[in-house]
């Protein structure tokens, strides 16, 4: 079994965009202008054969901070479809008015 963690930041890391597993961990306690945050979704079989798992499934979401809106983001999409991901749901998550933060969440699947 593959650590989708390590694939998910594997996949963007050339970005050069920081990120986080699941929530905000800098340092400095202050947000960058713009910045990853991926979570896993779910994770489950997908195909089995004599009663033992041969494929797991992998969905995950990938949302995408900026404090300067949603019209130019990093290429996440790009980055996980070259690392084997399928493009799922794309949705725009709620402005956040504490961080000044615009939000764009992408689920990814991946068997």
């Amino acid at each position: 079994m593959s650590d989708v963690f390590s694939e998910v930041k594997s996949a963007l890391t050339g970005l050069s965009v920081p990120m986080w597993a699941g929530a905000y961990l800098g340092a400095s306690g202050e947000l960058p202008d713009v910045f990853l945050i991926y979570s896993l979704i779910s994770d489950y079989p997908a195909q089995h054969a004599d009663n033992t798992e041969q494929e797991r499934a992998h969905r995950v979401q990938v949302s995408i901070y900026s404090r300067t809106g949603l019209e130019s983001l990093p290429n996440v999409v790009g980055a996980m479809t070259a690392a084997g991901w399928m493009t799922g749901q794309r949705r725009m998550l709620p402005y956040q008015q504490q961080t000044g933060h615009h939000c764009l969440a992408i689920d990814f699947v991946k068997i």
